[in-house]
């Protein structure tokens, strides 16, 4: 019995010694979790915060919770009108270059994917080249075009300068995601009847839902945050969209933080509200598609 107990003792210490690694490691991984929620979380919280603070308490002391809560900087904002005026614009042309980006894109994607032709690869790198291509540098190049196509200080303008760097990141996105979905699939669709565009409709398109979804996450958003060619481009009120009517809130160095924040809160609604729909769709669209019939 003794000769058993000491193997037994050896044991039980190895179980507990292993439970306690693993209880540590848990504790540090949700720690972890933790640090990185606040970090994300923390500057969400402050911009929600400050807008609902008096001026006074926003230039005092910073603290995490207002004395008093109020609606005051909402109201100031929205009081003439022109914010949301600003906001509908943005909606506009965001959601116009995000459908138009994902159309073109996904043929062209799909082109360069399934097809042979010649320079596919220089075509390939030079949309490559087009994303990577700083914004800085072409502002003032695309501003001297859109005033001699008189498409200046005009959301069809903006759309259409969006467009030139929107698509190529689009392009190139899909491009990976078009591969992943194999050939077979189109061959037996198209053995079962379909055409080539109805392979590409019925089936890679729903099995790249994932994709199409980032793609279309990527470019609203881009297009909505997007201030230097806005800047360049807009000069009249009633075309400014949302990033560019917060900017123009700011005069000389006084900062009205509150209905800054404000603006920003109301901002960002659109943008979450995309991201909870897509985030649904991009999980449907696992599995959309694979399935005959």
């Amino acid at each position: 019995m003794a000769a058993l107990a000491g193997p037994m003792s050896a044991d039980l210490a190895g179980a507990g010694a292993a439970r306690r690694r693993l209880l540590i490691g848990r504790v540090l991984s949700y720690a972890t979790l933790v640090v990185a929620v606040l970090l994300v979380l923390f500057p969400i919280y402050w911009m929600v915060i400050t807008s609902l603070k008096l001026p006074r308490e926003i230039y005092r002391v910073p603290s995490l919770w207002p004395k008093t809560f109020t609606l005051d900087n909402f109201a100031k904002l929205l009081s003439d009108g022109g914010f949301l005026i600003a906001i509908r614009n943005s909606l506009i042309v965001a959601s116009i270059v995000t459908l138009i980006s994902v159309i073109i894109s996904s043929f062209a994607a799909y082109s360069m994917v399934r097809f042979r032709y010649r320079f596919r690869g220089v075509i390939g790198r030079l949309i490559l080249f087009a994303y990577l291509t700083p914004g800085s540098l072409l502002f003032i190049p695309l501003s001297i075009v859109m005033a001699q196509l008189r498409l200046g200080n005009s959301l069809v303008g903006l759309i259409l300068v969006y467009l030139t760097f929107s698509l190529p990141l689009s392009t190139w996105l899909l491009q990976g995601y078009f591969r992943g979905v194999p050939r077979e699939l189109e061959e037996q669709g198209m053995i079962d009847g379909l055409s080539r565009f109805g392979a590409l409709v019925r089936i890679v398109l729903p099995l790249s839902a994932p994709g199409i979804a980032a793609v279309a996450i990527f470019t609203f958003t881009g297009a909505w945050n997007e201030l230097l060619f806005a800047l360049v481009l807009i000069t009249s009120e009633s075309q400014r969209t949302a990033p560019l009517a917060l900017n123009y809130l700011i005069t000389s160095d006084v900062l009205p933080w509150g209905p800054l924040m404000a603006g920003a809160v109301i901002s960002s609604v659109p943008l979450m509200i995309l991201y909870f729909v897509a985030q649904r769709f991009m999980v449907a669209g696992m599995t959309e598609g694979s399935v005959k019939g």
